[in-house]
C-alpha cells in the first residue's frame, strides 16, 4: 500500500512510464506553446531534485520554493518529498522585480520556517542575489536552480524513511503584516485527503478509464492549498493527466479556462465564486458558439462563499454550450484540514435553502437562498459548535464550524499557542479533538451551509487577507488617522462578491481633508494588497465600537455600516 505521493509516482512510472503526466500551456492559449511530462520523465527529475537535496545534506530541514508558474515548481515540491525535506510553498515575484509585499511575506517565511534552501528558477534566483542588501537572511540559505540540476543527480537519491507522521510541507496562511501561521501538513494527512478528494468527485477507476485518464484543468495557483492539493496532487495520486496553466493569464482572459475545458474535455475543474462570475463577464455568443462543456461533471466551487447568483447566471448562461448545472459543486475546506472538508454529490444539483425555509418570510427569490457546501468526506467529523461555551448545537443552529479526522493537520508550526486555541478542542459527549475553523454555519440533514466567519478574516477573490494588516496600511498613509481606531471588513458587494470596506476615526481638523484622506487609503491598500476597496467612510472620533480592553469591534463596525448608522465627517467620501 502506498504510503507516500513519492511511492504513488513511482508506481505510475513503473505502470505507465509514457503517460503525460502534465500539460502546461504556457501562454495559457491553446495554440501557444505546450509543455508535456511524462511519469517516465518526472520520477527521474524528482529523483534528480531530491538527489541533489540529500546530498547536500538537507534531508529534514525546510526548503522555500519560489517558482513561477510551471512544470518545474512540480518537480521540485514533489522532489521534497522524496528527499524527506519539508517543501514550503511561496509565492514567487511576478516578473524579475519584487514588490516590498512580496519581500516581506518571502522575508517572514524564511525567518518562520527556518528555511535552510530556496527552491526556484533562474529568474528567480538570479533576483534574489540582487537583494542581498534587503535580505540579509539569504546568507545562510542555499539557493538552488532545480531545472540545472542535471539527471545524473539522481543516482544519489536514497528513499526516504517516510511515515504517516513525517512532515510533508508546511502552507502558509498569514497576510503580509501578522506573524506568519505554517500550517504542518504530514504525509498521513496528504493521503488521507486525497482519498477524500478522489472518493466525493467521483474520481473512480470507471471514471478514469472512461475519460482516458484525462480528469482535471486547473488555473489555481499552485502555492495555496486548492490548487496543489487538489488538481496538482490528485494527478499524481491517482496516475491522471491533467492541464494547467497560469493564473495570471486566466485573468487576463478568463475564455482561456472554458476554451481548455472544451478541447480536453476533463471530468473535473474549478474556481472560488469570483472565477466563475469572470467567466460569465467574457461570455460572448462568439465564444459560446465554440464551446462544448458537455464533458464537465464537477464544476467545484470553494475558498470562498459560494453565491447562488453567480450558481443560476452560470447554468443559464452556458447551457447552450452543454454545461449542466448539476455539474455544479460547491465545497468546503481549510489549509487546516490538508484542504477537502466537506463536498457535494456528483450528478445532484446543488442543495439551495431559501429564506421561507428559515424565516418564513415566504419568500423565492433564487438570488436571497444558502447554498449548501455538501456532506463531510468519508473518515471526516462535522460538528457545530458553541463558540464560547464549547457545547455542540443541534441540526439548524448556527455556531462555529469544527472538524475532526485524518485530514485533520498536525498544528501551526512552532506555534504551540495558537496550536493548542485551533487544534484542540475538545466536546462534551464526542472523543477526540476537534479543528476550531472560525468559520460559522449550521447543518441541515447532513448537509453543511457556511453563513460567515467567526474570525475577521476576509476573503476576496479567492485571497485571504488579515483586516488588521488592511488597517496597518490606512493608518500609516496620512497623519490625520487615528491610530487603532480603523476597522476593516467585508460586505457583498452583489456580481463583485466580497469586497473589503474601511472605516476610520479621522482627527477633529482634518475634515476639509476627508476625501484627499480617502483617495489615499485607497491607493495604499491597493499597492500593498492589491485590492480595490468598495468603500471607504471616514468618522468622527470615538464613533467606532470598541471593547472594553480597547480592541477594534469589526463585526460590530460592520453591522453599522451596514444599517447606515455610522457618523461620517461632512465631506462625501463613498465611491
Amino acid at each position: 500500500m502506498a504510503r507516500s505521493l513519492v511511492d504513488t509516482l513511482t508506481t505510475h512510472a513503473t505502470h505507465q512510464p509514457d503517460r503525460t503526466a502534465y500539460r502546461y500551456l504556457v501562454t495559457g492559449d491553446l495554440d501557444g506553446e505546450i509543455q508535456e511530462i511524462t511519469y517516465a520523465r518526472l520520477a527521474d527529475r524528482v529523483r534528480a531534485v531530491a538527489g541533489r537535496l540529500q546530498e547536500s545534506g538537507l534531508a529534514g530541514s525546510r526548503a522555500l520554493l519560489l517558482h513561477p508558474p510551471g512544470l518545474e515548481f512540480i518537480s521540485a515540491y514533489l522532489g521534497c518529498l522524496a528527499a524527506g525535506v519539508v517543501a514550503v510553498p511561496g509565492i514567487p515575484p511576478q516578473g524579475h522585480s519584487w514588490n516590498s509585499r512580496a519581500l516581506t511575506r518571502t522575508k517572514r517565511l524564511i525567518a518562520d520556517a527556518d528555511a535552510r534552501a530556496i527552491l526556484g528558477s533562474r529568474e528567480v534566483v538570479a533576483s534574489l542575489g540582487a537583494l542581498a542588501d534587503q535580505l540579509p537572511e539569504l546568507d545562510d540559505v542555499a539557493r538552488v536552480v532545480t531545472e540545472d540540476i542535471p539527471d545524473e543527480a539522481a543516482a544519489h537519491w536514497r528513499r526516504p524513511d517516510l511515515t504517516d507522521d513525517s512532515v510533508a510541507f508546511l502552507q502558509y496562511t498569514s497576510g503580509s503584516t501578522s506573524a506568519p501561521r505554517g500550517v504542518v501538513v504530514t504525509h498521513g494527512n496528504l493521503m488521507d485527503n486525497e482519498r477524500i478528494i478522489t472518493t466525493s468527485m467521483g474520481h473512480t477507476p470507471q471514471v478514469i478509464e472512461e475519460y482516458d485518464h484525462e480528469l482535471l484543468v486547473s488555473w489555481l495557483p499552485v502555492y495555496h492549498d486548492m490548487g496543489l492539493v487538489g488538481p496538482v496532487l490528485n494527478t499524481v495520486y491517482l496516475g491522471l493527466t491533467t492541464t494547467l496553466f497560469s493564473p495570471l493569464h486566466f485573468l487576463q482572459r478568463p475564455a482561456r479556462w472554458l476554451e481548455a475545458i472544451s478541447r480536453y474535455r476533463p471530468h473535473t475543474s474549478g474556481a472560488p465564486n469570483f472565477g466563475y462570475e469572470l467567466a460569465l463577464k467574457h461570455a460572448t455568443p462568439e465564444l459560446l458558439d465554440g464551446l462544448d462543456l458537455s464533458s464537465w461533471r464537477v464544476a467545484f466551487n470553494g475558498a470562498e462563499p459560494v453565491r447562488p447568483a453567480t450558481l443560476r447566471r452560470f447554468a443559464e448562461t452556458f447551457a447552450p454550450a452543454g454545461f449542466r448545472r448539476e455539474s455544479f459543486y460547491p465545497c468546503y475546506g481549510l489549509a487546516e484540514a490538508t484542504v477537502m472538508v466537506t463536498g457535494g454529490t456528483v450528478d445532484e444539483a446543488p442543495v439551495l435553502l431559501h429564506r421561507e425555509n428559515r424565516d418564513g418570510n415566504g419568500t423565492s427569490d433564487a438570488d436571497a437562498a444558502a447554498v449548501g457546501c455538501g456532506r463531510p468526506g468519508e473518515g471526516m467529523t462535522v460538528v457545530i459548535a458553541d463558540p464560547d461555551r464549547k457545547e455542540e448545537r443541534p441540526d439548524g443552529e448556527t455556531g462555529e464550524i469544527w472538524v475532526q479526522g485524518a485530514s485533520v493537520a498536525q498544528g501551526y508550526w512552532r506555534n504551540t499557542l495558537a496550536t493548542r486555541e485551533t487544534f484542540r478542542a475538545t466536546l462534551p459527549g464526542r472523543e477526540g479533538r476537534f479543528l476550531r475553523t472560525g468559520d460559522l454555519g449550521f447543518l441541515r440533514d447532513g448537509e453543511l451551509f457556511v453563513t460567515g466567519r467567526l474570525k475577521d478574516l476576509l476573503v476576496v477573490d479567492g485571497r485571504n487577507h488579515y483586516p488588521q494588516d488592511l488597517e496597518l496600511s490606512a493608518e500609516l498613509c496620512h497623519p490625520a488617522l487615528r491610530p487603532g481606531c480603523t476597522a476593516a471588513f467585508s460586505v457583498d458587494s452583489g456580481a463583485e462578491g466580497e469586497q473589503p470596506v474601511l472605516v476610520a476615526e479621522l482627527t477633529p481638523d482634518a475634515a476639509a481633508e476627508a476625501e484627499q484622506v480617502a483617495d489615499l487609503i485607497r491607493a495604499a491598500i491597493g499597492t500593498a494588497h492589491g485590492l480595490s476597496v468598495h468603500d471607504v467612510v471616514l468618522v468622527h472620533p470615538g464613533t467606532i465600537p470598541k471593547t472594553s480592553s480597547g480592541k477594534i469591534q469589526r463585526r460590530a463596525t460592520r453591522a453599522a455600516y451596514l444599517d447606515g448608522t455610522l457618523a461620517p465627517v461632512d465631506a462625501p467620501v463613498a465611491r
